[in-house]
């Protein structure tokens, strides 16, 4: 449904995938839409496809100069921190950039959006984007993981999702500033780079489909247990969250339901209409992967009228459409 004006939002690593949808669906609700990225190619090309008018500040969050720049011109009610190193190798190998960029950067647009809540030149509501991998390795008997699950990270990505967590938290207790945290679990659709496994293997199934009929799909860790959200129904819970939750909270965005990486892919196989076996490669496989991963959507569906409207086939052929054009 749409606002005639819902109020002005800033989204901070808009050019991404997530980002991007987020803005359709902020404009489509209402809002109007300032939108962060780096100066560079992809944030340009971003800027271009974009259908609605969205006024874009381009520099790096890790500049002072910049976080001034975007709270000044987007004056925002709400603010949802997008901005990250979100691929897990990436952050693994360069782990100082990743906790510059993830945490630093964070705590920088924190404090400024910190001091001008306290000073009454704005009252932003920020929506923190976190990650279900802050959580860790549990027993099965604790899926699915509700919030108060211990938090024990895996990986470098994790660790700095917990991390800024903390120090957003830290301000909300500190200054007033009304954080709300989302602890998103896998999700996909069109748009999502190859390197994530949904849009990877969607890949290889087709790109099989079409030279190597009878060859294997490739594919680390069969085993992993995840729970798959469309990201148009991520972007809905962002939004939810940010005119519901409640400040100091942290909330899961999840389905609830665990699928296997061979039940995924297996699937992906019948809907690309091949018939092939599975290989797993001992060089894809992750020795820091969580055996399982399943969120308890409880809380936000207690706070909000947010539930998931698409299905998991709906992601699987949103990617192959992507995949044909």
């Amino acid at each position: 449904m749409s606002h005639a004006v819902a109020g002005r939002a800033l989204v901070t690593g808009a050019a991404g995938f997530v980002g991007r949808h987020l803005l359709e669906a902020l404009l489509a609700d209402g809002w109007a839409v300032t939108a962060t990225a780096l100066g560079s190619e992809s944030g340009a090309g971003a800027a271009a496809r974009t259908s609605g008018d969205v006024r874009w500040v381009f520099g790096d969050l890790r500049d002072d100069a910049h976080v001034a720049e975007a709270v000044q011109v987007g004056a925002p009610d709400l603010v949802v921190h997008l901005a990250a190193i979100s691929h897990l190798p990436t952050a693994a190998g360069d782990p100082a950039s990743a906790w510059d960029i993830n945490v630093t950067a964070s705590v920088r647009l924190l404090h400024a959006l910190a001091v001008a809540h306290q000073a009454g030149v704005l009252a932003p509501r920020v929506l923190v984007i976190g990650s279900a991998e802050q959580y860790g390795r549990h027993d099965d008997a604790t899926s699915p993981l509700s919030e108060d699950a211990a938090q024990w990270p895996r990986t470098v990505y994790a660790a700095t999702k917990a991390a800024q967590e903390v120090a957003a938290l830290q301000l909300w207790r500190s200054t007033g500033l009304p954080v709300v945290v989302a602890r998103p679990f896998n999700h996909s659709g069109a748009g999502q780079d190859r390197r994530f496994l949904l849009p990877a293997l969607v890949g290889r199934a087709v790109t099989l489909r079409r030279e190597a009929a009878g060859a294997p799909l490739v594919l680390g860790n069969t085993t992993p247990i995840r729970d798959f959200l469309h990201v148009s129904d991520v972007v809905a819970a962002y939004i939810a969250l940010g005119r519901h939750g409640v400040a100091g909270e942290a909330y899961n965005v999840a389905s609830g339901v665990g699928r296997s990486v061979r039940d995924v892919a297996e699937r992906i196989l019948a809907r690309v209409g091949l018939d092939t076996t599975l290989y797993e490669d001992p060089a894809l496989v992750r020795p820091v992967d969580v055996p399982s991963l399943v969120g308890d959507p409880t809380r936000i569906q207690s706070a909000t009228d947010w539930r998931p409207l698409r299905s998991f086939d709906d992601i699987l052929d949103d990617l192959l459409h992507a995949e044909a054009h």
